[in-house]
């Protein structure tokens, strides 16, 4: 089942210099990069990433809540709140204000179960527990925990569409429909 998903390459990892450690991970393993570009983003367009709901503010609100108590961290001395949906609010800004940091690559990566296949090789979106082999697993320095005591996103280098509706949502946002390219690699032939 060939389809598209987004990757974006975040700030940390665009300052450590993994911009082609990432690409070829992806690549090698028969994805195609269909589109790519280093943008300076605004907070206008980070603040539109994220898909903000009452949804979306409660699941990483809630993600995060469990990720302080897990660890011992009283949330209301360090993110202020034990509200769910106050702590997402919180943690939107942390985001907005991590991919307004620096510059960012925004891809958009084609191939069979390109969504799923580009999680698996991202790992596990808090980095401490992201397996060896990935890309948050063997280059990714930061945890929840050291996140929320500092109040900021959870640097783990990049972002990946967890559906094919993120996915398509997120290319609109990112992409026009001329900066798609279509070309055949090795992989779309029989010779694989």
């Amino acid at each position: 089942m060939k389809e598209r998903t987004f990757v974006l390459v975040k700030p940390d990892a665009v300052s450590r210099g993994l911009i082609g450690e990432i690409l070829h991970r992806f690549e090698r393993v028969g994805l195609k990069v269909i589109s790519l570009k280093m943008v300076h983003v605004d907070e206008k367009h980070a603040k539109n990433h994220y898909p903000v709901t009452e949804k979306w503010y409660n699941k990483v609100g809630t993600n995060t809540l469990n990720d302080s108590v897990k660890y011992g961290l009283d949330v209301r001395k360090t993110i202020g709140t034990d509200n769910p949906v106050e702590i997402g609010k919180k943690v939107h800004i942390w985001n907005v204000n991590f991919l307004t940091s620096g510059p960012v690559i925004a891809l958009v990566v084609e191939g069979t179960h390109a969504i799923e296949v580009v999680r698996k090789i991202a790992g596990a979106t808090v980095p401490n527990l992201a397996q060896p082999g990935t890309i948050r697993g063997d280059h990714a320095s930061a945890s929840a925990l050291s996140s929320n005591i500092k109040n900021r996103a959870i640097y783990n280098l990049v972002h990946t569409s967890d559906t094919k509706e993120e996915a398509e949502r997120e290319i609109k946002l990112w992409f026009k429909a001329s900066e798609l390219y279509d070309y055949k690699t090795i992989y779309d032939s029989d010779l694989v």
